[in-house]
């Protein structure tokens, strides 16, 4: 599993404190910087599961699975490609909050590109079905 995420750090923003909330909920193995016409885009990747455990421990710390595989499975794009968008204040905060609008997040979100060679598998990982409050089916991690 490969993960790339973006994130913009506009010019009335602290680029550290992006980079705090983007690692509150992500663990990148680097970050590139890249300059563009609002600021500078941050790119961060890894490779693993390992660097999406913050983000799905929040989503289970706080009791979203549902909420979260809806907006997941909404951003399958392709057979192996699933994208997502979280809010980049709340994530500063250590707080899990979908983007499913393009204007929701006034200071830009934080976009998930995840490829994965099993995009039902990842889902079932990340944020499981649930019933009655309880996990249904938890998933290994995907490869």
């Amino acid at each position: 599993m490969k993960v790339e995420v973006v994130v913009e750090v506009r010019h009335t923003e602290n680029k550290q404190k992006v980079i705090h909330a983007l690692e509150n909920i992500f663990t990148p193995k680097k970050i590139e910087e890249k300059r563009s016409d609002v600021g500078t885009v941050l790119i961060a990747s890894c490779e693993g599961h390992e660097c999406l455990e913050k983000l799905r421990s929040a989503i289970w710390r706080q009791g979203i699975q549902d909420a979260a595989r809806s907006v997941i499975a909404r951003g399958i794009v392709a057979e192996d490609t699933v994208v997502f968008s979280v809010n980049k204040q709340a994530a500063y905060a250590g707080v899990v909050s979908f983007v499913t609008e393009p204007n929701e997040s006034p200071l830009g979100p934080i976009t998930f590109t995840v490829k994965t060679s099993n995009t039902r598998q990842f889902l079932d990982w990340i944020a499981p079905r649930t019933y009655r409050g309880r996990v249904y089916y938890q998933a290994p991690p995907p490869d």
